[in-house]
């Protein structure tokens, strides 16, 4: 039998948010909006200050130690999220501003110089805006890319039967969805889609940035040829982001920007390029986000994503029995494997409505589509809903006051 994973002491943890000892309107916070972008340890908040009171210059540049010792500590980022995500070697790690820009970035490099005329994306109707608008931009770019969409179940699952369906037409070039819906909580089976990617002759690539926050990845053993997460929701600062590529992938791709420190000669007349990661990352990099975000990788390391998982999976399952008894709520989705995202309507009350209510009580949640139209409308829903997302430091009691709350504006607005 297994070991058990050790159990989250959250109340210990909670000590090291800064802003969860605060108060919203004279109210103890609760902040359920986590899939937006988390709160940060005071770990992280330490480590950027840090960096700039000791340890800051630019890197890659400076002959000189302070420069040194910055480049060490930047580059220190890239191997732990290296470690993070299984990759091989720290080469496969491309620092960007977010998942957004890395999706930009294999659309524009790869999408342009790599797939061929005639083949086409395949992405899924639960896809994120980020996972979404840079296919359609290749789509409409010339290059005769196209772009095709797997379904996505009533319970809120990626249809396999299409995805199969699609593939066996043959002209898949690439495969890009998300490892977790920001919407619908939904985990998808990325090592089954992967394979199957594979086995069509195409590449794959995940949207990781709900996923990297909640679970173990393992990019080798999922066999992605791509693979996303942003820094600002793992705890860690805005400004920087993280795509893992395949080492043969990436020697393969031509530069998405241009600019200092991408290139490897330079003349009046043209100019020869840095292998990678180097030629991904021109003009000076997310220093002093480099250091929050290896701070927050070596934080959550410590807690052990095993503990982070079963202590998320206690919520998901504490929220969908609680959530399940308000009267008038609709849960969207009800995938079998699903992390800690809880996307709701209200039936007497719209989404803005229902935030501004839940604000007066201190409770933070998202209102709108969250980025994600197109699963709007494939669900009804196209005035949006509202979603409630936890992290590390979420209690049982803050989702009980969520469904107290949902009960008392129903009242309300009725």
């Amino acid at each position: 039998m297994d070991a058990l994973p050790a159990r989250l002491d959250v109340a210990r943890i909670r000590q090291d948010f800064p802003i969860l000892g605060t108060q919203v309107r004279g109210k103890p916070l609760v902040f359920l909006d986590s899939g937006a972008s988390a709160q940060k340890p005071r770990a992280v908040i330490e480590a950027m200050t840090r960096c700039m009171e000791t340890a800051y210059a630019n890197v890659h540049r400076g002959a000189y130690h302070l420069s040194e010792v910055a480049t060490a500590n930047f580059e220190a980022a890239r191997e732990a999220a290296q470690r993070f995500l299984g990759a091989a070697t720290p080469e496969e790690i491309v620092f960007t501003r977010n998942s957004t820009e890395a999706f930009n970035l294999v659309a524009h490099s790869f999408g342009r110089a790599l797939l061929k005329r005639g083949q086409v994306v395949l992405v899924s109707e639960m896809e994120h805006h980020a996972n979404l608008v840079p296919w359609q931009m290749l789509r409409d770019a010339g290059f005769g890319i196209g772009l095709r969409f797997i379904r996505v179940t009533d319970a809120g699952e990626l249809d396999l039967d299409d995805y199969a369906r699609h593939l066996a037409q043959g002209d898949v070039g690439l495969v890009s969805v998300t490892h977790m819906s920001n919407v619908l909580g939904t985990v998808t089976p990325a090592a089954r889609i992967a394979r199957m990617a594979h086995e069509a002759g195409a590449r794959v690539m995940f949207d990781g940035s709900q996923a990297a926050v909640h679970r173990a990845v393992d990019v080798r053993a999922i066999d992605a040829d791509f693979y996303a997460f942003t820094g600002h929701k793992l705890y860690g600062p805005t400004g920087i982001g993280v795509l893992y590529g395949k080492r043969e992938l990436l020697d393969s791709m031509p530069p998405f920007q241009g600019g200092g420190d991408m290139i490897e000669t330079v003349t009046l007349e043209g100019s020869t390029w840095a292998a990678p990661p180097a030629r991904f990352e021109p003009g000076t990099p997310a220093i002093i986000e480099a250091a929050g975000l290896l701070a927050a990788i070596e934080y959550v390391n410590a807690i052990g994503m095993e503990a982070i998982e079963a202590h998320e999976r206690t919520l998901v399952e504490h929220a969908s029995a609680t959530l399940a008894q308000v009267p008038g709520l609709t849960l969207l989705g009800s995938a079998q494997d699903r992390g800690g995202v809880f996307a709701f309507s209200l039936d007497v009350a719209h989404p803005h409505d229902l935030s501004t209510f839940l604000d007066r009580r201190g409770i933070c949640v998202r209102a709108g589509r969250h980025c994600a139209e197109p699963l709007h409308a494939r669900f009804g829903l196209e005035g949006g809903t509202s979603r409630a997302s936890f992290g590390l430091y979420t209690t049982a009691e803050e989702i009980d006051a969520l469904a107290e709350a949902l009960v008392a504006a129903r009242k309300f607005f009725a």
